[in-house]
């Protein structure tokens, strides 16, 4: 039995444009899974975390795959891939290669010390919200809620979609 996932990719390090290009392109190859659909390439600013150095705007993604894979081993196959393209786990919130996040897993919610699901952040970030919903625009949460309900309350003028 297949689940639809959707995965976040964002970078600002080492071509961040070629990165998120790369990894879309390795996603295609996660063992026992399709992908499905990949949004356009979107501009952010980084979020800092306070005290903390300005660092340089991120590029984001959001990619569609349906998986016979559970979400832990989803999980393991997508960090596997952020380490084939050089990410090194450090500080939290630090500039990165590569950031795959694993969204939404069906309609599964889940919290465990590896995995939160839905994303904890999904609802409050547009750079995450606006790829997500240009690729799957009448998606309903697990909670119930639409996706297209969260935009009232984002901020989305600072998120901008690069040219194909």
């Amino acid at each position: 039995m297949s689940v639809r996932a959707y995965i976040g990719l964002g970078s600002n390090l080492a071509d961040p444009v070629a990165q998120v290009k790369q990894a879309l392109d390795a996603l295609a190859s996660v063992s026992s899974s399709t992908l499905i659909a990949r949004s356009r390439l979107y501009q952010s600013p980084a979020l800092v975390k306070p005290g903390c150095a300005a660092q340089p705007d991120y590029i984001n993604a959001v990619a569609a795959l349906d998986t016979a894979l559970s979400s832990t081993e989803l999980l393991t196959a997508l960090q596997a891939l952020e380490q084939q393209q050089g990410r090194v786990r450090c500080e939290r919130w630090s500039a990165r290669t590569l950031d795959l996040d694993l969204l939404l897993y069906g309609q599964q919610m889940l919290q465990t010390p590896t995995l939160t699901l839905p994303h904890y952040a999904l609802t409050e970030r547009a750079f995450v919200v606006l790829p997500l919903l240009e690729i799957a625009p009448d998606l309903v949460l697990p909670d119930g809620r639409s996706l297209v309900s969260l935009l009232p309350a984002l901020s989305t003028h600072s998120v901008h979609a690069l040219p194909a």
